[in-house]
């Protein structure tokens, strides 16, 4: 794992992947599963990897997060980056300090959160987190005005700020006020597009970010990192063309959930088996695995064939 910081042209040089963690059915981490899927990823050109949502890291504790956090690290490429998430809760997040410096990872991901919260509180919060641990922090948002522009300005300023994963949800990605402000005062070379590949043209096309996150691209990764290549050279009947590949999967995750379909789409694909996820959610029912399987299935097939 490198633990040099990382650059906006880190940020740009992959695709962040976003994957879920498997686990036995007692809920301890399935390491083998974990290295497994690690190394597909790997396989496929992707050298980010960020343990946030899909990982369903919310609801992970202290208790043995040490250990699993280990187990990713020596299962990952020297050139690789893996990234941890923490939070959401100001409380938690203090408590893994001593764990992400440990380990050196080279930063971590605050993961959102929605109530008991206010913008300054959110903002404290953030900015003590990252003064303890000394480095400077991604910051996840998802609602409008999660953080003031000024705050979010401030917080780069003072060096605390590595870089901002934006997914507030919009009808149409292109017109985004928010986003345009942030990037005209953060600069888009500091930002990721965090809602996958569906927005991921619009996003470095309108507003020049510097990525994007993914959860198809744990299935997907060659067609995924083709896809960045593709918009990076402004080749955009090919981004279209390999993006279509990529929607049916994303259609499957916005039509029953995406977090706990990736989760069941890894598995159901053959990748690797991720087990149960882990509480508080569930995963999808029987009735959705025919589909998701095919999806996923359709997908990997896909992708072998890119490589």
């Amino acid at each position: 794992m490198k633990i040099s910081p990382i650059t906006p042209a880190d940020l740009s040089s992959s695709v962040l992947a976003v994957p879920p963690l498997a686990w036995h059915e007692d809920f301890t981490p399935n390491h083998e599963a974990n290295e497994a899927l690690i190394k597909h990823i790997q396989a496929g050109g992707v050298s980010t990897l960020l343990y946030g949502g899909n990982a369903n890291m919310h609801n992970i504790g202290l208790t043995g997060l040490a250990d699993l956090l280990q187990h990713l690290i020596v299962s990952s490429d020297f050139d690789s980056w893996i990234i941890p998430s923490v939070g959401p809760d100001y409380g938690g997040m203090m408590d893994q300090v001593p764990i992400i410096k440990e380990l050196s990872f080279p930063t971590a991901m605050v993961l959102p959160i929605q109530f008991p919260a206010t913008v300054d509180g959110i903002a404290t919060g953030i900015r003590l987190f990252a003064e303890q641990l000394g480095k400077p922090i991604i910051i996840y948002i998802k609602v409008e005005n999660y953080l003031s522009v000024e705050q979010l300005k401030s917080l780069q300023n003072d060096g605390i700020l590595c870089a901002i994963k934006y997914a507030v949800p919009r009808e149409n990605p292109n017109k985004d006020a928010y986003l345009s402000e942030l990037c005209q005062a953060i600069g888009p070379q500091n930002i990721v597009s965090g809602f996958g590949e569906r927005p991921a043209i619009d996003h470095l096309r309108t507003f020049g970010l510097a990525g994007f996150t993914a959860g198809c691209v744990c299935i997907a990764p060659r067609l995924s990192m083709d896809l960045l290549r593709a918009i990076q050279a402004k080749n955009w009947n090919e981004a279209q063309r390999i993006h279509a590949l990529i929607m049916p999967m994303e259609d499957e995750r916005e039509r029953v959930s995406p977090i706990r379909v990736l989760h069941d789409a890894v598995t159901l694909s053959g990748i690797s088996g991720m087990g149960p996820i882990y509480p508080m959610l569930s995963g999808i029912e029987p009735s959705e695995y025919n589909a998701v399987g095919a999806a996923a299935k359709a997908l990997l097939s896909l992708e072998m064939e890119a490589r």
